[in-house]
């Protein structure tokens, strides 16, 4: 796709274009903020798993170049091309494989290059290389500097960072609402399950708080001794098959390609990063696909834990799907609902992520590991209750990620066609705002 507007090279428009030092960093339990490819996905900076090292290694980091408000950093391999946006008040520096920019704002608009670089019109350029006619797996420095960058007046990069801006801010705020009503039934769940709340205050002869007397009256006011230690009286303790039928996922033959197609989602790992509830993957299979391993289906409302490479992710089926052997799930009894075996299992798996991969019990755990783990089992009362509160919260969460998902797909179809002139900004916002 051909731009209408002039074109200058990377190095032109940008004061600073600086490598990251190739060694990696001494690493520390906390300290500086460390980048790293993993934190730089879809355009944004995501900081929820950080990194860290200590003063002198900060130091010898940011002798090039110290990250500011305002400055680009781009990845150059695993993953290439991922771009984000450094934010206020973050104290940072470089990872690596990672290339810091800094814009003229003399001549370009930060947020406006961010989008440049995601659109597929400068993707190609980073990932194919006109002198061998082939794909690249390294972003190189020269051929970085020399990216062609469609470059209109300020104010016509104002308009484009705004109206797909808008978008993202959209999506951020759906993110962060979710993330806010994820913690109230995360919360929830804590109090009842694991530090057992309302048991300890029926103790002490007090009315479990933000409980109406029904349901208090179905809580125990005693502890007895289990092989997990105290437990709410006439509660037990199990295992992970008394929750459901649990399922090891299969892949079909990749040697078949007429296996994989549109009709049915195929969850894998990366499907399940910070999803509580899964509404998309990356691939799909076909009904033949499909078909062909019958049994591995999965009906909405069933929950996938990955127990093999990254251990401990937890998430929940909404429509039918099939999964990889990574991913072992569980198809809950009706008895127990959907909220009270997925948040128990969730509970399992951030014990897990905590630990690390060396000597989890979740490390490359086969199914029939995975179905005697130990859980604990409240009464089917209080499962019940903890559903009809929950299931509402799970349901929002839902719906604002298809929200979301339908924002991107509207950000991605404007995105390459703003940036090379082929929409004007001001049409899309009248639009918007009408």
């Amino acid at each position: 796709m051909k731009s209408e507007w002039p074109q200058y090279s990377l190095s032109e428009v940008c004061k600073l274009v600086v490598d990251c030092q190739h060694a990696s960093p001494k690493w520390t339990n906390d300290g500086f903020i460390v980048l790293r490819n993993h934190n730089i996905k879809n355009g944004r900076l995501d900081l929820s798993a950080q990194s860290y090292t200590d003063l002198e290694n900060y130091i010898g980091r940011i002798k090039r170049a110290k990250p500011q408000a305002g400055d680009l950093v781009i990845t150059r391999e695993a993953p290439m091309g991922e771009v984000c946006l450094i934010p206020e008040g973050l104290i940072c520096c470089l990872g690596q494989r990672q290339v810091l920019l800094r814009p003229d704002p003399m001549i370009i608009n930060s947020r406006y290059l961010l989008y440049t670089l995601q659109s597929p019109y400068l993707q190609n350029q980073i990932s194919w290389n006109e002198g061998t006619g082939s794909t690249v797996s390294n972003l190189r420095i020269p051929v970085l500097e020399e990216l062609k960058i469609p470059t209109p007046n300020l104010a016509v990069q104002k308009e484009v960072a705004e109206t797909l801006g808008a978008l993202d801010d959209r999506i951020t705020l759906l993110r962060e609402t979710n993330t806010t009503l994820e913690a109230i039934a995360q919360a929830l769940f804590k109090s009842w399950f694991i530090d057992f709340d309302p048991v300890h205050a029926k103790m002490q002869g007090q009315a479990p708080q933000g409980m109406d007397e029904a349901t208090a009256t179905l809580f125990p006011d005693t502890f007895e001794e289990s092989e997990l230690g105290p437990i709410p009286k006439g509660w037990k303790v199990g295992v992970v098959s008394d929750l459901g039928e649990v399922i090891c996922g299969k892949t079909p033959p990749t040697s078949n390609p007429e296996n994989y197609g549109q009709d049915v989602p195929f969850i894998t790992i990366p499907d399940m990063h910070n999803n509580l509830v899964i509404t998309n993957t990356v691939r799909s299979l076909s009904k033949l696909g499909a078909n062909s391993q019958n049994k591995k289906y999965l009906p909405e409302g069933s929950i996938c834990v990955s127990c093999i490479a990254t251990a401990g992710l937890v998430s929940r089926v909404t429509r039918p799907s099939q999964t990889n052997q990574q991913i072992n799930s569980v198809i809950p009894y009706t008895k127990w609902g959907k909220s009270f075996p997925l948040f128990l299992l969730r509970r399992i798996g951030d014990s897990v992520r905590a630990a690390g991969s060396g000597g989890s019990v979740f490390h490359n755990l086969n199914k029939s590991g995975f179905e005697k783990i130990n859980v604990l089992l409240t009464s089917l009362s209080i499962a019940k209750i903890f559903d009809g509160l929950i299931e509402p919260i799970i349901e929002k969460i839902e719906s604002n990620q298809n929200h979301i998902q339908n924002l991107e797909s509207i950000r991605d179809e404007l995105l390459p066609r703003l940036i090379t002139g082929q929409i004007a900004a001001t049409s899309i916002q009248k639009e918007f705002n009408a």
